[in-house]
């Protein structure tokens, strides 16, 4: 069985997290399988748009308990491992905003912890109704301070707080309300609708939502004055695209654009 899946269809890629037996759990091999992905759609200019889902029972529920609690073995009591694991994360994290192409997440039943963190991570999510989100680490002990800082980012400060201290879980509706997610709908709509989302963004010119997708990043890092002129900048250097006059031209003249990427 591949633990993660990858169909493309068009310009929309879906990788599916196929370990629905451990909850799509984020252990060593799903995190070095969906690192190799993203590392391999980097570069892939026939993908416009990804998504990202769980088979089974659940979206993602976190880290993998069992080989954490095997790692403590080690003569150092699991240290190097623990640091390891999550600088690894931390990457395959940090690597869906890096990546060109917009991610939208596909999620059902749960996302937990790391879970949760990957919900966040993502560029947009779709939830089916019925999903409970959770950074739920503390009800064992362990803190989620890697999960916190992509939910922190994500929905406003207070309620970020709440829920990484009382580890109680929200619900789809919620977590839309916080901004956690774009679009609540039936479970039996989600593959639909996240397809139709995904479809939405890949129909778009290419060059101007990867040049668009870094800039919201970086952006965001940056006080105001700084950010408008970065902006001011990427803006420059879009409007000289050759696709882009052509999409002005088309709009002037109510037509489809002919675009070359």
């Amino acid at each position: 069985m591949t633990i993660l899946e990858r169909h493309d269809t068009g310009a929309v890629a879906q990788l599916i997290m196929n370990a629905p037996e451990r909850l799509n759990a984020l252990s060593d091999e799903m995190l070095a399988a969906l690192q190799a992905e993203f590392d391999s759609l980097r570069g892939d200019r026939t993908i416009r748009a990804v998504i990202l889902s769980g088979a089974g029972k659940a979206f993602c529920a976190g880290h993998d308990l069992k080989q954490m609690t095997a790692g403590r073995q080690a003569p150092d009591g699991g240290k190097a491992y623990f640091k390891d694991l999550f600088d690894r994360c931390a990457r395959m994290m940090m690597s869906v905003q890096s990546l060109p192409q917009p991610v939208i997440a596909q999620v059902h039943g749960i996302a937990t912890a790391a879970g949760c963190q990957l919900v966040a991570t993502c560029d947009m999510a779709v939830a089916a109704e019925g999903t409970r989100f959770g950074v739920n680490g503390v009800n064992i002990g362990l803190f989620c301070s890697t999960p916190m800082v992509a939910l922190s980012r994500n929905i406003p400060r207070k309620q970020a707080f709440e829920m990484l201290t009382t580890g109680r879980f929200i619900e789809a509706e919620r977590a839309a309300e916080l901004g956690l997610v774009n679009h609540v709908v039936p479970v039996e709509r989600l593959a639909d609708e996240t397809r139709a989302l995904a479809e939405t963004v890949a129909g778009k010119l290419g060059a101007a939502v990867r040049i668009g997708k870094e800039a919201f990043y970086r952006q965001q890092m940056l006080p105001l004055d700084q950010a408008y002129a970065y902006t001011g900048d990427v803006m420059v250097e879009n409007m000289l695209y050759r696709d882009t006059e052509e999409g002005i031209a088309a709009f002037i003249e109510k037509r489809p654009p002919d675009w070359s990427q």
